[in-house]
């Protein structure tokens, strides 16, 4: 290999593209690259938070939908509760109804046969009377007055 001034100049060249290149070009691309590395290291914290909240998110959603459907059968029961509660009244109000009529009924029932009882003595009396009269009006005869107290029966 020989040295001559070709390889020389060329050698003084590149040292100058070099330091050219290490002075002025290199910390460019330095800087672009720590920019990039910064950006995509944000971008890659961004997405992890993004995930992180995205959990987060779903386990509240989650959190609240369960609440949500408690909340919901606990009216359901409520409501239930409720509606039990006025069936039974209803019920009991039903029952007093019932006994209040079959009370009044039954006092009816009661006065009726009462007053039945009354106009049948009354009219027991009235044919007793009738028959009495009749007896004595008559001539006391065993045969007339059998067949005056049969006729009083067959009446009564």
């Amino acid at each position: 290999m020989d040295f001559n001034a070709t390889l020389i100049g060329e050698m003084i060249a590149f040292a100058f593209l070099i330091l050219f290149c290490v002075r002025f070009v290199w910390p460019h691309l330095t800087k672009a690259i720590e920019e990039r590395q910064l950006k995509i290291a944000e971008g890659l914290n961004a997405a992890e938070r993004a995930h992180a909240e995205l959990r987060e998110a779903d386990n509240k959603a989650a959190a609240e939908v369960k609440q949500a459907r408690q909340q919901a059968t606990e009216i359901i029961d409520r409501a239930q509760q409720q509606a039990n509660q006025i069936l039974d009244k209803a019920r009991a109000d039903a029952v007093a109804e019932i006994n209040r009529l079959k009370a009044a009924a039954q006092d009816d029932i009661a006065s009726m046969a009462q007053r039945a009882r009354e106009e049948l003595r009354e009219r027991v009396g009235s044919l007793a009377v009738q028959g009495a009269s009749k007896i004595v009006q008559r001539e006391i005869d065993a045969a007339a007055h059998k067949a005056l107290l049969d006729q009083l029966a067959t009446e009564i």
